[in-house]
């Protein structure tokens, strides 16, 4: 609680200065975002298979920037039309879960103050760090997830950059109705340290995120982890008319803090995507290795944006104790034009689950996407089948969305 006290002291004295002795050139930007979304879950092995959520998020706020200080606040509120789901913390739990529940917020309460070399910001803020496989906003998700953070981000030197943030809560997904192993906001010394630099191959990476989970429900503790790795991360030219983008990471996870587990264990990603006048081919492998330590624990990540990853059935979210390996495959086509449609595309990946350790497999997905935008309106429909093997039961989603942003 002091280090939101510290925050809060902070911004309103900044605000006092902004508005005192350099009234004249505050310059005010409104901020304005709405989402409508229909998601449908089916899932086999409940006693209600089905779920349906109409839900409308909508955020609103302001940017007030003075030279290299900016202060920015923005409120966010998501409410159920359609409420015929279980949202994680209300409904009945015999539906599958949309993780959607209503919510109103202060989302982001943020000071920033920016030079050429570096960039301090304090307060309540999106971070999202390299693909947000570590550390990330889930974005997807309604409510977000935000942190009440100081983070530096310093460039001391062309294509050097160290990111450092400390983060003493994490605003989750489940806003203000958090309750048990799904809190409003988890506490605890959270450090994320990323040092990238830019070399002719891509951009090099060594990371550190120590998490710390400190909330009481048992869960949050076995959550808390040190993970240190490296990333290479770039994209080059073929011909004029095509390029190859590619991702390779490797990180070593143990238990950190009041994690009563002893643990370690490693993640592999090899991934790489061909772009030819508009077609893209994507092929990868990503390991989530089982420990060498406590049994049946594994490689996990608790504050990234996990949606992205291993398929959009949310079928491994947290990483099950035996490991996890995902080869997946995907291509699309994209238009820059289509009529009335700017930005369209269509895609396609496959998904095949295999345990990294008991040689299980667990099951196969796959994943469609199809989206395009209007002036300021993106659309998208998406779709999502997960065919169990020993691994969940089978279960199919389909959401409808339509975002809109000032």
């Amino acid at each position: 609680m002091k280090y939101l006290y510290a925050t809060a002291a902070t911004l309103v004295a900044a605000g006092t200065a902004m508005s005192t002795a350099q009234a004249q050139s505050i310059k005010l930007k409104p901020v304005a975002e709405a989402r409508l979304r229909y998601e449908h879950a089916d899932q086999e092995g409940l006693a209600t298979e089905k779920s349906d959520a109409l839900t409308i998020r909508a955020r609103a706020g302001l940017i007030a920037t003075s030279g290299g200080l900016s202060a920015t606040v923005i409120g966010q509120g998501n409410l159920a039309v359609v409420d015929k789901y279980f949202d994680g913390l209300n409904g009945a739990a015999t539906r599958p879960i949309v993780a959607d529940p209503e919510n109103i917020a202060l989302y982001i309460a943020q000071l920033q103050y920016k030079t050429k070399m570096v960039t301090l910001t304090g307060g309540r803020q999106r971070i999202a760090l390299d693909d947000e496989r570590f550390i990330g906003n889930v974005a997807f998700r309604n409510n977000g997830q935000t942190f009440d953070a100081m983070r530096m981000e310093l460039t001391p030197a062309k294509g050097l950059k160290l990111d450092v943030s400390y983060a003493w809560s994490v605003r989750t997904i489940w806003g203000f109705q958090g309750k048990g192993a799904r809190q409003q906001a988890v506490s605890g010394d959270n450090i994320f340290a990323n040092l990238s630099y830019v070399t002719p191959v891509g951009t090099l990476t060594g990371f550190a995120y120590l998490v710390d989970q400190d909330e009481a429900p048992m869960q949050a503790y076995r959550l808390s982890s040190q993970t240190y790795g490296v990333r290479l991360a770039g994209t080059q030219p073929l011909s004029k008319a095509a390029k190859l983008s590619y991702q390779l990471s490797y990180a070593r996870q143990a238990d950190h803090h009041a994690n009563p587990n002893d643990y370690s264990a490693d993640y592999w990603l090899a991934d790489a995507t061909l772009d030819v006048k508009g077609w893209k081919l994507n092929a990868g492998y990503e390991v989530l290795g089982a420990s060498s330590g406590a049994p049946f624990t594994s490689f996990q990540t608790p504050l990234g944006t996990n949606f992205k990853f291993q398929g959009w059935a949310d079928k491994f979210l947290t990483t099950p104790g035996n490991g996890i390996r995902d080869l997946y495959v995907g291509g699309g086509y994209g238009w820059k034009q289509l009529g009335p449609l700017s930005a369209v595309a269509l895609q396609v990946a496959w998904h095949r689950f295999d345990s990294d350790r008991l040689d299980q497999h667990y099951g196969d997905e796959i994943n469609l996407i199809a989206s395009a935008k209007v002036k300021k309106t993106a659309l998208s429909v998406r779709y999502a089948k997960y065919d169990a093997k020993t691994m969940a039961t089978d279960t199919q989603k389909l959401w409808l969305q339509a975002d809109w942003a000032y």
